[in-house]
């Protein structure tokens, strides 16, 4: 039986003068071009079961914004989301320049139908949210990542 697949991701914080803020990335291709409310999530992407979560977690961080990530990490509890997929998350302080995010591409056929294959980036964007907006404005499935660090924050 071939390991099961899971995701693995890492969410970014910091502090500012107007409080605590989240780091998150939107999806690019055709399907999320248009899409904001509830499209934007943690960087994230899929491992085997058996392989080590937070070393997939941080080499998906590195290939979807273009940037290394080291520190302390905060394991946070694991979602399941609505697909049944399991999201393992860990949370890091830092300060990443959204303005120099790069991630890596894929290729799909587009127009569907169209024999015409595509390259698209998997990331088309990234930005810092307050904790307030990030609840609008991430995957619903996710929203217990913000929710779990506001809790290990509190004093």
């Amino acid at each position: 039986m071939a390991p099961r697949l899971r995701s693995a991701g890492i969410l970014a914080f910091r502090f500012r003068d107007k409080g605590l803020e989240v780091f998150l990335i939107h999806p690019g291709g055709p399907y999320w071009k248009g899409k904001e409310t509830g499209a934007w999530s943690i960087p994230k992407g899929e491992y085997r079961g058996d392989a080590d979560p937070l070393a997939a977690a941080r080499r998906e961080f590195a290939e979807e914004t273009g940037a290394a990530i080291d520190g302390e990490f905060h394991p946070l509890p694991s979602r399941k989301l609505r697909s049944g997929k399991v999201v393992d998350a860990w949370a890091i302080e830092a300060d990443i320049d959204v303005s120099r995010v790069r991630s890596n591409t894929f290729a799909m056929e587009w127009p569907p139908g169209s024999g015409v294959e595509q390259e698209f980036p998997e990331v088309d964007r990234a930005a810092w949210f307050a904790v307030s907006v990030a609840m609008r404005m991430i995957n619903a499935g996710q929203r217990g990542f913000l929710e779990d660090l506001q809790h290990i924050l509190a004093p």
